[in-house]
């Protein structure tokens, strides 16, 4: 993922932030899987075609789009500049230190997920369950704007509530983006052994597409972490629950899922998270180093432009 520096240059590579943020921008082509997986995980007793069915009655196509905009663009610019960024700088140490190109990605990964977890998610991700709660709440006929849902939890919860499930959220970007660029760049390893190709060596875009693929599929397996996330995030008055907690942690809202739906309530959603993964995956991974490769390439040719024009 990160390797690439124009020729000469020493330090921090600020232009991974832009990368980033365009590259983040274009995974919200898959909106949809995004709403399907947290409806399914917020409503467990839900099959994926009853989860689409709910969904699809909350506006038809317009519903497998809420919360894209603006919060779901938002968030992604921003959480997606500071995942590569960090993700870019971590990677680039560790390879430098003479870890694997595995290894190396696994810890940017790790990095990377947390800063944009703590930096960006709290408060966006919170207005994307927002509007996805005032959508809930306009088919059951209350009818209340983004700012009125907004401002009744900060008037009851502070910015406490505002940020709340934060940590799950840190936990699951954490293990998210390390295993998807550990397992793509394992995998990118595996095909290199397969082709007789070098570690240098460059690899095809279809091998490339390739590697994410597997990286993002085998990244799910941290989808209870997800359900635990939705279900401290959640705001609509039907998750009411004797038997919930009424102060959440990780730890008692994972056993809380447990004793309600068992395994499986912990893996809801994980089918078309598994989808968005591979999808996010390879747009982060494979064609962010094209990105970041052409953007080397560019400045090369500008600065001999630039320079043959001073001479």
């Amino acid at each position: 993922m990160a390797i690439q520096r124009e020729p000469g240059q020493k330090g921090i590579n600020w232009s991974n932030i832009a990368v980033g943020a365009i590259m983040n921008m274009v995974t919200t082509l898959g909106q949809p899987l995004e709403v399907l997986k947290t409806q399914m995980a917020a409503n467990r007793s839900q099959t994926m075609l009853q989860a689409t069915k709910a969904v699809w009655s909350r506006g038809g196509v317009a519903g497998l789009y809420q919360g894209l905009i603006p919060w779901a663009w938002i968030e992604a610019s921003t959480k997606g500049g500071v995942l590569l960024f960090t993700a870019s700088e971590i990677e680039t140490a560790g390879v430098g230190m003479g870890v694997s190109p595995a290894t190396a990605g696994l810890l940017g990964g790790m990095g990377g997920g947390i800063a944009q977890a703590y930096a960006t998610m709290g408060f966006t991700t919170c207005m994307k369950t927002v509007e996805i709660t005032r959508h809930k709440e306009a088919a059951a006929g209350v009818e209340r704007s983004t700012f009125q849902v907004f401002m009744d939890i900060y008037r009851r919860e502070g910015i406490k509530g505002i940020n709340k499930g934060v940590n799950a959220v840190a936990v699951r970007q954490c293990t998210n983006w390390g295993s998807r660029m550990g397992f793509a760049r394992l995998a990118e390893t595996m095909i290199r052994n397969v082709r007789g190709k070098g570690e240098k060596d460059s690899l095809g875009a279809m091998d490339k597409i390739l590697a994410s693929s597997i990286g993002g599929a085998l990244a799910t397996w941290n989808q209870p972490i997800e359900v635990v996330r939705v279900e401290m995030q959640s705001m609509a008055k039907t998750t009411a629950n004797a038997n919930r907690p009424a102060k959440l942690t990780i730890l008692n809202t994972l056993g809380f899922i447990y004793k309600e739906n068992g395994i499986k309530g912990l893996y809801r959603g994980v089918t078309p998270r598994i989808g968005l993964g591979i999808w996010q995956t390879i747009c982060m991974v494979s064609f962010a180093d094209y990105v970041k490769a052409w953007y080397v390439f560019a400045c090369c040719k500008w600065k001999e432009a630039d320079r043959a024009l001073q001479g």
